[in-house]
């Protein structure tokens, strides 16, 4: 059985700011909010979520092996 990781910090690119946040398991997030300068953040192309472009650690789904979070959840 695989042990989840289900925080991961968020950096954003624009101004560098950072948060620790809990990663949905139940959906995927593909769009945050910068705290710090309201910048709208967007998966990066090939990524399944802003986790997996701007975060330390990937989304659930990655993490469990499925290879990419199920845009209909």
């Amino acid at each position: 059985m695989i042990d989840l990781v289900l925080k991961s910090t968020i950096k954003c690119p624009d101004c560098g700011h950072q948060g620790t946040k809990i990663m949905p398991t139940d959906s995927c997030q593909y769009i945050y909010e910068c705290e710090s300068c309201r910048s709208l953040l967007k998966p990066k192309q090939d990524d399944c979520c802003v986790f997996c472009s701007y975060g330390t650690v990937p989304c659930p789904p990655i993490q469990l092996g499925s290879g990419y979070c199920d845009p209909d959840q």
